[in-house]
């Protein structure tokens, strides 16, 4: 009876390593993907960073590219751990695992708390950031932005062109007779934005605000996703990682 149960034991120990080796490589694709994420959203995502006042945004972005990281570093631990069957191993595993998991929920949490204080954000200081700073020294990021936005976007101004009859550059020498910028003109050329009939530039069509708050809510939600669902999975990798832990006898040195 001694032998069935030693064979019965050492049959759920196999299983169990089988389950959470194959969890590793699934996780270290998981953490590649995470790590993608985070990369696409700082280098494809970020242009309208500047037209931003709070960082929440970067900073989920940054964290899943931590996190990806470590979860494919995580990921060979794992391995070496299960194969080895070490528990000292097993235990850095895990501690890995919940600080992980840790940052993923984090970096959702943000996104989701984010997603919902956007509009407001968004209505306090996006016109102000246009009509402000738009041309002005030492804001080629913020110039560059609204530029691309208003042409990405075929909108002009944050809540219409009229917005832009406050703006400082505007009224300045350099605007050359602009009551509009270029960038919200169908067709840019030099100088278009001296005349802001509807043929002419995006008047109709509305301001920036609305177009902007849905593209990054849009990318929110998928931070938002992958953070909470790679979260998720692991906790079988923690489940796992527990169950193989009690099912080892203690390492011998």
């Amino acid at each position: 009876m001694g032998e069935f149960n030693d064979k019965n034991e050492t049959c759920g120990t196999i299983c169990l390593k089988y389950l959470l080796f194959t969890f590793n490589c699934c996780f270290w694709l998981a953490g590649l993907a995470v790590m993608a994420v985070g990369i696409w959203t700082l280098a494809l995502k970020s242009d309208y960073i500047s037209l931003l006042s709070s960082n929440t945004y970067l900073a989920t972005a940054y964290i899943l590219v931590v996190a990806g990281v470590v979860v494919m570093v995580t990921g060979v631990l794992g391995c070496c751990a299960t194969v080895k069957e070490r528990r000292t191993l097993l235990r850095l595993y895990f501690i890995l695992l919940l600080i992980i998991f840790l940052l993923e929920i984090i970096a959702g949490v943000l996104a989701y708390v984010y997603y919902q204080q956007l509009n407001a954000e968004l209505k306090e200081n996006l016109k102000h950031t246009m009509t402000k700073q738009y041309r002005q020294p030492g804001r080629q990021g913020v110039t560059s932005a609204v530029d691309k936005l208003q042409q990405e976007f075929h909108c002009c101004g944050s809540n219409n062109s009229k917005d832009w009859r406050d703006s400082e550059w505007i009224h300045s020498g350099e605007a050359g007779g602009r009551v509009v910028p270029d960038s919200c003109c169908k067709t840019v050329v030099d100088g278009c934005g001296q005349r802001d009939h509807a043929s002419n530039i995006y008047k109709v069509e509305g301001g920036c605000i609305t177009k902007l708050e849905t593209f990054i809510q849009e990318h929110l939600q998928i931070i938002g996703a992958v953070g909470i669902g790679i979260a998720c999975v692991q906790v079988f990798g923690m489940i796992f990682t527990c169950s193989l832990y009690k099912s080892l006898k203690l390492d011998h040195y």
